[in-house]
């Protein structure tokens, strides 16, 4: 019995079928990095191209289909909590009539951030003006729903009576005198 075991070990004390498992772990090593060097090699250009193809096909998705070509994950992100019950439409109304995603239990602030993210990611789109001060347009514009000015950033949007589909309005706050 032991002239069979000394037979059937090789080196280091690893048996044949050890040594066979062995090299193929080396041989799936080994092709797996040269699929990773294949992967090294494609251009920039070839991975967005691959990345913005399978975008494209994300938002074809019927719950999805409403979102821009250029989407961004909190866009998604947003469609789908508004999808699960879990967001809701406000709709804020100045020239453009926009439309904002906010989570059920938004705030004035959470309102207003989503406002922001909106404007920022449609400046970055149509290449529009590069800066906006922030602090400028809070303090001379307002929002208001029902003709009550939404003034405290803490207060929850369904505290002053606003639901999914309602509109906002964005105005210029009158001059006090």
């Amino acid at each position: 019995m032991m002239e069979k075991q000394s037979q059937d070990t090789v080196g280091g004390g690893l048996s044949v079928k050890d040594e066979d498992v062995e090299n193929e772990n080396l041989t799936e090593m080994a092709s797996l990095d040269e699929e990773e060097e294949d992967e090294e090699t494609l251009p920039h250009s070839e991975i967005l191209d691959i990345f913005e193809e399978g975008l494209a096909r994300l938002v074809q998705d019927p719950l999805l289909c409403d979102l821009p070509i250029q989407v961004t994950l909190e866009e998604v992100n947003s469609q789908i909590a508004l999808e699960y019950g879990q967001a809701m439409t406000v709709r804020v109304v100045k020239a453009d009539g926009e439309i904002m995603l906010v989570v059920q239990n938004a705030t004035v602030l959470d309102l207003k951030k989503a406002i922001r993210r909106f404007m920022e990611l449609k400046q970055q789109r149509e290449g529009g003006v590069k800066h906006v001060s922030w602090r400028y347009v809070w303090r001379t514009y307002q929002l208001i729903f029902q003709g009550e000015k939404l003034e405290d950033d803490k207060m929850r949007l369904k505290d002053y009576g606003i639901r999914n589909r309602d509109e906002v309005t964005f105005m210029k706050r009158l001059r006090k005198k």
